[in-house]
């Protein structure tokens, strides 16, 4: 049944995977707590393994219904047809899918499953007749057949086979039909307009190139992502189009050839997940480019409530900040481009909102499709009713990642790593050795205010166990607090900490 349903949702005009609906829903449905809870301990690995539970359920699910079946079918059939009504259910409450289509994929699906359980007992049920032994009565069952037994069982174990492989096929061409593979043809094939305003190369000494310390600007294939898709969305700039709407005088649409004919500019902008450890590696640098946010909004002309911006995903997802955000930070842009490339299908093509300074959880729309002012009070984005502050400026941080071993030589040493407080910029990095004093470290050349800063200090070494701590200064003159926070509501806080043994 599973398997038809990933084959039609590949072929089907509006179709969409069963497994990735009823996903998306237990997501939406799950605690706040038990969400959080998922996310940090299993970062980008948390979508799989919802993947991978939700499998194994359907599978015990089935066992159950088998053996309900073989007492009654109906049972059976019921339970499958109930099953394919969740999942064309879920599907149908996806804004990427169709409801004709789930409707389609959940019969076709359900009639797969319900005749291949059919075939199924019918094979077994023969198999057991032909192994009752002769001194049992043929009344219920028939007498055993000198040979039968034999190709009767090896009948069943056909069929069987042949349906798990069939299975197996069919979630293998669903997923091909479903693949990005003809959405990154439509990239590749992408020509990026040169920006009215473009970045500066990065200035000498930005990037201090010390071995296993994060690089300034960071791969797009090795970019974090943490969003709420179990699958990525596959958008055909051909049929997409971003809506301005709301608490505008004049709302309007664009193609995403109009998007790519306005004036664009490029910036370095780090972007960090609100559900960053101290430590952590959820965040990341790149150079964007797209068209900025102000203009959208002046050709929108915004009424005097609209305190608030609200990005809304082509797959349901929202997050809200102040409109005064937009306007103060002229980098923020509906970005088309990433590190010189039109954006990666993970990280939101055709366009996504970019806003330097805030956690993404509240501004870092991806697969854009529509754009509303509202007031601040009127609507929370997704994240808001799950416990999550309303307004994510991101706090100071730093993070040590040199020494990257626990064990290292005594002698000269480099501690290294990277701090940041975009918009604000980095004006002062400390280290401490154990108990010892805070000790100014060398930073690298600013990139922009709205990156991170690299930055190193030389050490010398002695052999034992030695605690080394970091701590940031902002542009503003704030130091970052010493005070442990988890990231829930708004963002860690605490001096980011490691412990070496010297040999």
């Amino acid at each position: 049944m599973l398997g038809v349903s990933e084959v039609l949702a590949g072929a089907v005009p509006g179709g969409r995977s069963h497994v990735v609906a009823v996903g998306d829903q237990v997501v939406d449905a799950v605690p706040a707590w038990l969400e959080r809870a998922v996310i940090e301990r299993l970062g980008t690995s948390d979508k799989p393994f919802l993947i991978a539970n939700i499998l194994v359920v359907s599978g015990l699910l089935g066992a159950i219904l088998g053996i309900l079946a073989a007492r009654r079918f109906v049972l059976g059939a019921f339970g499958l047809a109930f099953m394919a009504g969740v999942g064309a259910a879920a599907s149908s409450a996806d804004p990427q899918a169709g409801t004709a289509a789930a409707v389609v994929v959940g019969i076709v699906s359900a009639a797969a499953g319900i005749a291949t359980l059919w075939l199924l007992l019918g094979a077994a049920g023969r198999a057991a007749a032909s192994a009752v032994p002769a001194s049992v009565p043929a009344k219920p069952l028939p007498r055993a057949i000198p040979g039968r037994k034999t190709a009767d069982r090896h009948r069943f174990l056909i069929l069987a086979g042949g349906a798990v492989v069939l299975a197996g096929l069919g979630a293998w061409g669903g997923r091909l039909l479903a693949s990005s593979e003809r959405i990154n043809d439509i990239r590749k094939r992408i020509s990026l307009p040169r920006p009215a305003k473009a970045a500066p190369p990065p200035p000498r000494g930005a990037d201090l190139q010390i071995p296993r310390l994060t690089a300034l600007f960071t791969p797009n294939g090795r970019f974090y992502r943490i969003d709420t898709a179990l699958v990525v969305p596959q958008v055909d700039p051909a049929d997409w189009s971003l809506h301005v709407k709301g608490r505008v005088d004049r709302p309007f649409a664009l193609t995403y050839d109009e998007l790519m004919a306005m004036p664009q500019i490029e910036a370095d902008i780090t972007l960090t997940c609100v559900s960053n450890r101290v430590g952590g590696d959820l965040i990341s640098n790149a150079r964007w480019q797209g068209v900025p946010l102000v203009d959208l909004l002046d050709r929108a002309r915004p009424r005097y409530d609209a305190t608030q911006i609200v990005g809304r995903s082509v797959d349901g997802f929202t997050a809200g900040f102040p409109t005064v955000q937009a306007l103060e930070q002229r980098q923020s842009m509906v970005a088309v481009a990433m590190n010189g490339e039109p954006l990666p299908t993970s990280h939101g093509f055709p366009a996504r909102l970019v806003v330097p300074g805030l956690y993404g959880y509240v501004s870092a729309t991806k697969w854009l499709s529509t754009i509303e002012l509202t007031r601040l009070e009127d609507f929370d984005g997704y994240w808001i009713p799950r416990g999550w502050a309303k307004e994510g400026p991101i706090k100071t941080q730093s993070r040590i990642d040199v020494p990257a071993t626990s064990k290292i030589a005594a002698g000269r040493q480099t501690i290294a790593g990277v701090a940041w407080a975009p918009t604000r910029g980095i004006d002062r990095v400390e280290v401490r050795i154990d108990d010892g004093r805070w000790q100014g470290a060398t930073l690298a050349t600013a990139l922009a205010v709205t990156t991170w800063r690299q930055w190193f200090l030389r050490w010398n070494a002695e052999p034992g166990k030695h605690v080394i701590s970091v701590r940031a200064t902002d542009g503003t003159g704030e130091t970052q607090t010493a005070e442990w926070s988890p990231p829930e509501p708004n963002g860690a806080t605490g001096y980011h900490t490691i412990e070496v043994t010297v040999t």
